[in-house]
């Protein structure tokens, strides 16, 4: 195509050059937009000039007002094309396009006129104002409404710049030409369907024109054209109904939910504004709100599960339009339960006070135990703290018994304070109690119990009438009267002195237990008393509890030792009766005088005579001692200090005299001491004389040794009676404690040194419960002589435990170890 298009402007150029030489005026033509360096004509040789001539005379171009797109090749003379040609920038829309060039050739100076005519190509495209056209369209004009559009201008000519138009397809829009005058064509819009602008807001087109050229080229105009809304749509919401579930906790100004409505139209027939209608319950009112604008719900109010547990409400959204549209929705708010309450728990009923005898089951309380939470949250379950006799016992949903299910001691625990705890199933549990106050009746269930089963008392003798011997007191652990005791003293026996009623010798207080004396007591009358006192409660029916008590005399040192007639005069005495007669009145403490004999020669230790006394007292009270008063220093006798032998010092001589008289005092260990006096003649004789005189008293010495044989005898087994007696009784005894009771502790043992002078010693033995007895009390009497000379064995004569002494009415009381 190239080569066919060089050879038809070679041919253009040489009928221009041909007619250019023929008329005068050289001509050439050349198409714009040639390529630099194109040969436009042969200038000199058209010129008529030879070859290098045109060289050597200087063949140019004379300066033109404007740049030149041509110049003259000076080797070869040629027209040749220097820059861009564009006929559009050179002539515009004028037809024919002519360059006229003035040509100089120098020597001889010469001036030739070239014309040069530009040809037209299809070069330029149509071009349209804007490449964009907004126009504007109401969604309510009627189909068939035009609206003119501004045609393309193409800067080419002819052929080239002949326009047709074409829009893209739309079932809205056609376009309809008209023509304005035989060269330009103006495109009109036409509206061939109803717009919706909801449907379509915008329609785009695309206006093409298109020119004559081979080829053709063309130019295109996007149209947009926007469809004016008008209030024709409602405003509607997303979503029918909106559920929102919010936790009952949830804190004032929390965002519930946005509700979203939209307005198909636009402007202000789109803006829309929110309010609350019809809301359920009305108090919803204070709960939440709604911002007119945005459509989002904020709560102005705590929400609370158990009073509203669902708010049910509509939405209405309006525009702005005229005349306005409006939507609806609906919104239910759930409201969730949190565990916001504890539990409660309410005594219905309360059966106070519990007697310690109910049985097992018996209902002391009804409770009403509730949540108001739901759910887990409002699940309670309960108990009874601390660990007790009572326990719960569901009833119904919500209701419980408190019950006894252990048996009660109102002794042990008098009073139970229970606490009814609840917990709930939340989580975090929360929690509620209850204390309750359960006290225990009383009934009378126990029996008065004295602190041991049997009291020792030990009382001096001599007390004054109404002293104070001892205090019982028995246990009673009930209260009121089932708890108070009376005491009462029931018959017992006396030893001693044979039968005598206890009643005649003691009595106690009914009230305080104080165990006192009716009379004074005398040893020597009565030494054992053994009887029970007896504790009854005020109780219905009446409980009963006893003690026994033994109420041991101690002796007192009030009979002063008495004289005994020597053995050989007992006969016309009267015997050791007499004696002990006269020693218990207070008679002896001054007798006659005693005689006795002692050889010449006699050796230093002989006993010439033995001074016999008898103490109706026992113990230290009765345990006499000798001592010689006169004559003092070194006599020839001497006494001994617990026989009472008088026996000499050294041997008789006659310096000693016919006769000798020793004046003996008799000493008892009481405090304070008794005692008696004796006389002693001694008459000093011949050997002989002294014999038969010792012959005459020993017979009469053996019948009275046997008469206190006799006596002895009686009195060791009567003792050995009582003995068994009191042994008996002790080991069906039931064991007990000891009391101890005010007053000072005094021992009270026998002496290893010497003997008991006219005393015979009784050993009363007291057994506290099954088991060995041990002698814990010695108790003298003072109604036998005393046993043969030597020393006492150490097993009759045991230490008591202690003996709780006590003169002029204190108590005594003895305790065994």
């Amino acid at each position: 195509m190239g080569e066919r298009w060089c050879a038809a402007v070679l041919r253009v150029l040489v009928l221009q050059a041909a007619w250019a030489l023929a008329g005068g005026q050289v001509r050439y033509s050349v198409a714009e937009e040639a390529k630099a360096g194109t040969v436009v004509g042969r200038l000199a040789q058209d010129l008529g000039l030879e070859a290098g001539e045109a060289e050597a005379r200087r063949l140019r171009l004379v300066a033109q007002g404007r740049r030149a797109s041509v110049e003259v090749s000076g080797a070869s003379g040629a027209l040749l094309v220097s820059s861009r040609l564009d006929r559009e920038e050179l002539c515009g829309k004028s037809a024919p396009c002519a360059l006229r060039l003035e040509v100089l050739l120098e020597r001889p100076l010469r001036v030739f006129h070239v014309e040069l005519e530009v040809t037209d190509i299809n070069d330029n495209a149509p071009i349209f104002p804007a490449a964009r056209k907004n126009l504007s369209l109401s969604e309510n004009s009627p189909p068939g409404f035009r609206f003119p559009l501004e045609g393309a201008s193409d800067a080419d000519i002819g052929a080239n710049a002949q326009l047709s138009y074409s829009l893209s397809p739309s079932e809205y829009f056609s376009l309809d030409l008209q023509k304005s005058n035989e060269r330009n064509i103006e495109p009109e819009l036409v509206l061939t369907k109803p717009l919706d602008r909801e449907t379509i807001p915008v329609h785009r087109l695309v206006l093409t024109a298109s020119d004559g050229g081979r080829p053709s080229l063309s130019g295109t105009m996007e149209l947009v054209i926007s469809v004016l809304d008008t209030n024709d749509n409602a405003p509607q919401f997303n979503q029918s109904v909106y559920k929102v579930q919010m936790p009952e906790s949830a804190a004032v100004g929390t965002l519930v939910t946005r509700v979203n409505a939209t307005d198909a139209d636009e402007g202000i027939n789109s803006e829309v504004t929110f309010t609350v209608t019809n809301l359920i319950p009305p108090s919803g009112k204070d709960v939440i709100s709604i911002n007119p604008n945005t459509g989002e719900i904020h709560l102005t109010g705590s929400l609370d599960f158990e009073e509203v547990s669902i708010y049910d409400f509509r939405i209405e959204a309006k525009d702005k339009g005229t005349p306005p549209l409006s939507g609806h929705c609906k919104v239910v708010l759930e409201v969730l339960d949190v565990n916001d309450n504890a539990p409660e728990v309410r005594v219905t009923s309360l059966s106070v006070p519990v007697a310690e005898d109910a049985s097992v089951g018996t209902v002391v309380a009804l409770l009403s135990v509730s949540d108001r939470d739901s759910g887990e949250n409002g699940r309670v379950r309960c108990w009874v703290w601390p660990a007790s006799p009572f326990g719960l016992e569901a009833t119904f949903a919500g209701s419980y018994s408190l019950v006894l299910r252990e048996a009660l001691d109102r002794e042990r625990v008098s009073e139970y304070e229970v606490e009814v705890r609840a917990e709930d199933g939340g989580a975090p549990a929360l929690r509620a109690s209850r204390g309750l106050r359960v006290p225990v009746s009383d009934v009378n269930d126990n029996a008065p119990a004295f602190a041991q089963a049997v009291y020792t008392v030990l009382a001096r003798e001599n007390n004054a009438a109404g002293a104070e011997l001892a205090r019982l007191w028995a246990r009673d652990p009930d209260e009121a009267g089932n708890g108070r005791v009376s005491y009462s003293v029931w018959e017992g026996g006396a030893g001693g002195g044979g039968w005598r009623a206890a009643s005649s010798y003691v009595s106690v207080d009914a009230e305080s237990g104080r165990l006192w004396a009716l009379r004074p007591l005398d040893y020597e009358e009565l030494q054992v008393l053994q009887f029970e006192v007896r504790a009854v409660d005020a109780g219905e029916p009446p409980l009963c509890g006893n003690a026994t008590v033994q109420l041991f005399v101690l002796d007192e040192n009030d009979n002063a030792p008495a004289l005994l007639p020597p053995a050989g005069s007992a006969p016309e005495a009267g015997g050791v009766a007499a004696a002990e007669a006269a020693a218990a009145a207070g008679a002896g403490s001054e007798s006659g005088t005693l005689w006795a004999w002692a050889a010449w020669g006699a050796p230093a230790g002989q006993v010439v005579a033995k001074i016999r006394a008898v103490d109706a007292d026992s113990g230290y009270n009765a345990w006499l001692r000798y001592e010689l008063w006169e004559p003092r220093g070194k006599g020839p006798f001497r006494v001994g200090l617990y026989s009472g032998e008088v026996s000499t010092a050294r041997a008789l001589d006659e310096a000693d005299g016919p006769r000798q008289r020793l004046l003996i005092v008799v000493r008892d260990h009481g405090e304070p001491a008794r005692s008696a006096t004796a006389t002693l003649s001694v008459s000093l004789v011949e050997a002989a004389e002294a014999a038969a005189a010792a012959a005459a008293g020993s017979s009469s010495s053996s019948a009275a040794t046997n008469v206190w044989l006799v006596v002895a005898i009686c009195a060791v087994s009567s003792l050995f009676l009582l003995a068994v007696v009191l042994y008996g009784a002790s080991r069906w005894a039931p064991r007990a404690a000891v009391l101890s009771g005010p007053g000072p502790t005094t021992l009270v043992c026998a002496s290893e040194v010497g003997s008991w002078s006219y005393s015979q010693r009784h050993s009363r033995s007291l057994c506290v419960a099954d088991g060995a007895a041990k002698s814990d009390l010695m108790v003298f009497s003072p109604n036998f002589p005393p046993p043969p000379p030597g020393p006492t064995p150490k097993d009759t004569q045991p230490e008591p435990s202690a003996l709780l002494d006590t003169v002029s009415g204190n108590t005594l009381l003895v305790s065994h170890p």
